[in-house]
């Protein structure tokens, strides 16, 4: 594992806030974009033209590529950072191994169509060794981190060591680091906890105050608990910040999409013409379905889960879908 050798792949707001910390500690990396209109407009300018424009780069320490074979042949960590419904479009270019990489995800989500998250995925489809992935949760905000605001990150990694090695690179001034090895639960607890802000977006948006959000909020993490019991059954501190606390300041902040797309539903947007509006995705509208599938098989009781799957995939009226789910919590 060589930290010296990193490289960020994808080019949005949580991209650029990583991509800012990792080449504060390394002053070198690769930067996958997609786009070369994109890279070229960033070298121009010295900031990601379309995110995070208050992240300043000295662009001389930037590899930038728009290939993705290249970067992957040129780098030995490869800190996977695009929304979750995109992952297999840019790994569909991927004609190299990932075995041998060490690779670390910052990806809220559930990769759509295979049910699994990034872990899961990228062990079952490139053989990547669950010992040689990292993941980065939060509670995190990509602004307050670019602009430099003081922030918690948790590295989840099974194999402790290279946690701590890599939780290294992200350390400064603003950013404390943890490790922890329940990898899975905190990559299925960042799914919830987007599905449980756009609950709480809707019910902001139909005018209910601050006193029904704590209790919708605590119970959110009541059935966050029961349903990580059941699909990783591990000893856990649900107080812990990257449970708990990723849930509250997804829940709460305005800069959280997820509660901001719940918003706009409980005003009475359609789901369609609130993704239209928002400039970025809200990873919980995705990860409502895929989770709502995976517990097909499981049976855990989220009533919380399953209410915003029916405002957003049934049709069910918000303010109606919210009173019957009231009458349920405690």
């Amino acid at each position: 594992m060589d930290t010296a050798k990193i490289a960020i792949m994808g080019g949005g707001s949580w991209a650029t806030s990583i991509a800012k910390v990792v080449v504060g500690h390394t002053h070198h990396i690769g930067w996958y974009m997609r786009r070369d209109d994109r890279i070229a407009d960033f070298k121009r300018l010295g900031h990601n033209p379309a995110y995070m424009q208050c992240a300043k780069f000295d662009v001389s320490e930037i590899d930038f590529t728009s290939d993705i074979n290249a970067i992957v042949d040129a780098y030995d960590t490869l800190i996977f950072v695009t929304p979750s419904p995109y992952l297999k479009e840019h790994l569909s270019k991927l004609t190299r191994g990932l075995k041998d990489k060490f690779i670390v995800t910052a990806i809220k989500g559930i990769v759509p169509g295979e049910d699994l998250v990034c872990s899961e995925y990228f062990h079952q489809k490139y053989g990547v060794a669950y010992d040689h992935q990292a993941i980065i949760g939060g509670p995190s905000h990509a602004e307050e981190v670019a602009l430099e605001r003081l922030s918690y990150l948790t590295i989840g990694c099974t194999d402790r060591q290279k946690g701590e090695v890599f939780s290294r690179v992200l350390a400064n001034d603003y950013i404390r680091t943890k490790v922890s090895t329940d990898v899975v639960g905190i990559e299925y607890a960042a799914v919830l906890k987007n599905v449980y802000a756009i609950a709480a977006g809707i019910c902001n948006g139909l005018k209910y105050g601050d006193n029904f959000l704590a209790v919708l909020l605590s119970n959110a993490m009541q059935e966050m608990g029961r349903f990580l019991a059941v699909i990783n059954p591990v000893e856990r501190d649900l107080s812990d910040s990257v449970y708990l606390g990723d849930l509250l300041v997804t829940g709460y902040s305005g800069f959280s999409r997820n509660r901001t797309f719940g918003t706009m539903i409980g005003r009475g947007y359609s789901v369609k013409s609130a993704q239209l509006e928002m400039r970025m995705i809200a990873e919980g509208y995705f990860g409502t379905k895929c989770m709502k599938e995976i517990n097909r098989k499981l049976h855990v009781d989220m009533p919380m889960l399953d209410t915003v799957y029916d405002i957003l995939y049934e049709g069910a009226f918000p303010k109606t879908a919210i009173a019957q789910l009231a009458q349920k919590l405690n």
